[in-house]
Parts: structure tokens; sequence; C-alpha cells
């Protein structure tokens, strides 16, 4: 079992940057790839960014790359999505995920989920 817990959401400015964290506990961390996903109001979630255990692997949707950067610190249980030049349309939950074994963009394959963190974007 692992539980996570997303923190760092908050209203901004189109433009701006947010850094978010999934913190993790129960189990051990480095066994699982974690991703990040987002849902915005009447649509469905969304991949945004993936992170293999030990970091060295990570994959973005196109709409975030080069915007957006997914990284842990498995020392510290964390996992983490740098977010700048945020845009209004990317108001949305956002979600942490975890699941072992290889990387996936698909949200169904993911065991754990955290229960989100509001990120709203005004322009």
């Amino acid at each position: 079992q692992v539980q996570l817990v997303e923190s760092g959401g908050g209203l901004v400015q189109a433009g701006d940057s947010l850094r978010l964290s999934c913190a993790a506990a129960g189990s051990t961390f480095s066994l699982y790839t974690m991703g990040w996903f987002r849902q915005a109001p009447g649509k469905e979630r969304e991949f945004v960014a993936v992170i293999n255990w030990n970091g060295t692997q990570t994959v973005y949707s196109d709409s975030v790359k080069g915007r957006f950067t997914i990284f842990r610190d498995n020392s510290k249980n964390t996992a983490y999505l740098q977010m700048n030049s945020l845009k209004p349309e990317e108001t949305a939950v956002y979600y942490c995920a975890a699941k072992r074994s290889y990387l996936a963009l698909t949200s169904g394959v993911y065991t754990y989920w955290g229960q989100g963190t509001q990120v709203t974007v005004s322009s």
C-alpha cells in the first residue's frame, strides 16, 4: 500500500510558475514509477508526465513539454512537478499516481492515487 498526498496547488496568473509535491508513505517509494495527471471540469483525466523509479527516464505530454519538469527525491519519498509558464487552460485538479514497473501514460494502469491539488491559472 502507498499513500500519496499532493500539495503546492493554488491560484496563479498566466505565465507564473508552481511546484507541486507528491509525498508518499507506506511502502518503498523507490520501487514505484510516478505519474502526474490532471483533470479539468467536464473533461477526462489526462496524462501530464511520468518518471521512472530512479529518475533516469521521463516522458511528458506534448502540451507541457519544455515547460514542466517532473523529478523525484527518493530520500524524501517525494515526487515533484515543476510547472512554468502556466496557461489558463491548464486550470485543473492535478493528481499524482504510483505504479510498479514500466512507465505508463494511461491512468487506468496506476495503482495508487492521491486526492489531488487544485491549480487555477487566471488570465
